[in-house]
């Protein structure tokens, strides 16, 4: 691969010769394109199991079967959409899981 004298460029191949394509310089001789690519190890990428992390907002909430005070909580869409939310909560604990009534 060869550069422009002038500005630098690589040169590209025109019809018959080599030119610069910024600034119209051009060369008769006959240019040998090399390139290569290195191509580093593969390396591993982890992966996070829905068992291994959890990412739902903890809150305070009893739990009837046993003495833990936290829980994780979400709220679900479970009837019409004019009809307020339905909230689970399951303990950070033991893994009971109740539905709010209110």
């Amino acid at each position: 691969m060869q550069f422009c004298p002038k500005c630098g460029t690589i040169l590209m191949q025109k019809r018959k010769n080599f030119g610069c394509p910024r600034c119209n310089y051009s060369t008769k001789e006959k240019i040998k394109i090399i390139s290569s690519e290195k191509i580093d190890e593969r390396k591993e990428v982890a992966v996070i199991r829905e068992k291994d992390i959890d990412v739902r907002p903890i809150t305070t909430e009893k739990c009837v079967k046993c003495p833990n005070d936290k829980a994780y909580f979400w709220t679900v869409q479970a009837r019409a959409a004019d009809e307020a939310e339905t909230k689970f909560f399951q303990c950070t604990k033991c893994g009971h899981t109740i539905k709010d009534t209110t």
